[in-house]
């Protein structure tokens, strides 16, 4: 018989949908807090505005300074047309990854507002694209079309929040640390913390940045019946001179959300490696190496994140632990409550 935790099936859940959270929590720090300490096997109901308290002493925090880019660009075909392209991520400096909801074929020319206009280069199996950016005639670098995109483009909020982008999502679907601009999905753990609330934290425990700039494969549900058969999204990551340093002393970490633990554990494993490509699937039979204790928020079900939470506390506590959260009304996904796991 399989290992109940490599089966797909054993990370499903049933969510009342009520309980996914399409706005945030204001202020963001009154979101709930759901703390797990592994050691005494107690659970804590908590605010996070509380969460330094549960915070170990010695303890390092590790977070995610990635920026989300507005991603989501409204243009019309030669024919009129109407198509929306998704930026997922720039592969060099000129070809990019993206999803297209409409049809084009290679060569297919997409014009938006600004006089930006995206060329058909590839079409992938997987139904990505690969587009080079133009403008006036002259090929653009990504970096190029990011002041662009920041005046043309949406805020790429997740499929399942069921409502269009606003004014509000536009610095609230951005942690108050973002800096490094490139992720299409925000490091939701992140999106908790206050300006003051972040400060206090940082001036009272040691801490680095490191950046993974998030794709939209991290909602990517996982179809394959065995999770070891799924293929894991990659990332561009990069860790700072004091993440490395931290990272190689023997403190305990804590790491703020699954985007950072993925980048910290792939360093672990590559210790030469302080940027590149990181596409570590983390699970039960993949267990951390370096992260000590993990905020997250609660993920849909069947998710690569869902199996990540499992490779800290296994499978079977996983569910116990969102059947908690569940049971008592907390808010689910991107714009949802958090979990600390000690």
């Amino acid at each position: 018989m399989s290992n109940p935790e490599l089966l797909t099936s054993s990370y499903d859940f049933h969510l009342p949908q009520e309980l996914i959270a399409t706005h945030p929590a204001s202020p963001r720090d009154h979101a709930r807090l759901l703390v797990y300490d592994r050691t005494t096997q107690q659970i804590t109901h908590a605010n996070f505005y509380e969460f330094e308290k549960f915070i170990p002493k010695e303890c390092a925090l590790i977070f995610n300074d990635t920026k989300v880019i507005k991603a989501r660009l409204f243009g019309k075909k030669h024919s009129g047309g109407k198509l929306e392209l998704l930026i997922n991520r720039a592969l060099n400096a000129n070809d990019v990854n993206v999803y297209i909801r409409g049809k084009v074929k290679v060569g297919s020319e997409i014009f938006f507002d600004e006089n930006l206009v995206a060329v058909v280069k590839e079409l992938h199996d997987d139904g990505s694209r690969i587009v080079n950016f133009w403008a006036c005639g002259n090929s653009l670098r990504f970096e190029e079309i990011l002041p662009i995109i920041d005046r043309i483009g949406h805020v790429p909020l997740p499929p399942y929040i069921q409502r269009e982008d606003n004014k509000e999502d536009e610095s609230e679907y951005q942690s108050v640390f973002a800096l490094n601009e490139g992720a299409v999905a925000a490091p939701t753990a992140s999106l908790h913390f206050t300006p003051e609330q972040h400060k206090k934290v940082c001036k009272k425990f040691a801490h680095a940045y490191v950046t993974l700039h998030v794709g939209s494969g991290t909602f990517k549900p996982v179809e394959a019946e065995t999770i070891t058969d799924h293929p894991m999204h990659s990332e561009y990551y990069d860790i700072s001179p004091k993440a490395k340093e931290l990272l190689d002393s023997g403190r305990a970490i804590l790491s703020v959300g699954t985007t950072s633990t993925r980048t910290i554990e792939f360093y672990a494993r590559n210790r030469h490696a302080t940027s590149g490509e990181a596409n570590l699937f983390l699970h039960p039979n993949n267990k951390p190496l370096r992260v000590n204790h993990l905020l997250t928020n609660f993920h849909l079900p069947k998710s690569t994140l869902l199996m990540l939470v499992a490779s800290f506390v296994g499978v079977e506590k996983a569910q116990e632990l969102y059947a908690e959260a569940i049971k008592n009304r907390y808010r689910f996904y991107s714009y949802g409550d958090a979990m600390l796991i000690l």
